[in-house]
Order: structure tokens, then sequence, then C-alpha cells
């Protein structure tokens, strides 16, 4: 997750996305109510309803009128790959960069 001054809607929606990727919201099933999710985290049920109209958006879950909404097919890994893109471009260079200042290699890392 990014910084601290992230807004919650966003820190929302990375809490969504590492459950639909990590298998803690398989493909085809129900996520949490706006209601349900904004009293487990503490949000503003509008903030969770603006989180969840982005994953609808981007076409990661499907709303089933009266129901919920459910995780669409093929969701995990078009997140997995956005999130590994994401990281890539544009976190992944400060990391290098702060590693190359620190004098630390790979293996230094993998080692720890």
């Amino acid at each position: 997750m990014a910084g601290h001054s992230q807004p919650v809607y966003l820190k929302l929606r990375d809490l969504i996305a590492a459950g639909i990727i990590d298998g803690t919201f398989p493909e085809g099933t129900m996520l949490p109510s706006v209601r349900a999710l904004a009293a487990e985290q503490g949000a503003n049920p509008l903030t969770v309803a603006k989180a969840y109209q982005q994953f609808q958006l981007d076409g990661l879950v499907e709303v089933q009128r009266g129901v919920g909404m459910f995780v669409a097919r093929g969701a995990a890994e078009r997140l997995r790959r956005s999130e590994r893109e994401a990281f890539l471009a544009n976190e992944w260079p400060q990391i290098r960069a702060r590693m190359e200042r620190l004098g630390l290699v790979a293996k230094d890392l993998l080692t720890t």
C-alpha cells in the first residue's frame, strides 16, 4: 500500500484488490455489502460505494440487482497483471534507487 496520505477509497480499493488476488474473494463469490465493509473498516459507506463503483467500471465485479456484487471471471489475473505493471512502473524504480544508495543487492534481500 502507498503512503499514509492515500485517500480512504484508494486504501479500500487496495484492500479489496488484494482480497481478489489472494483468493479471499474468489471469482464468482459475493463481495461484502457496502454497509458490512464500511462497518468492518470504520469507513463511510459512500466511500466504500465509490471503491466498489471503480471495480464495477473496470469490469472486475458484476452487480446482481437486489443481491449484491460478485467478483467477475478473470478478475484476479487482470488485477495481478495491472498491479504488477503499476509496481514495476511506479514503485520499483524508487526501491531500486534506494537499494543502490544503500549498497544492497537482491541476494542480500533474499537471505534475510
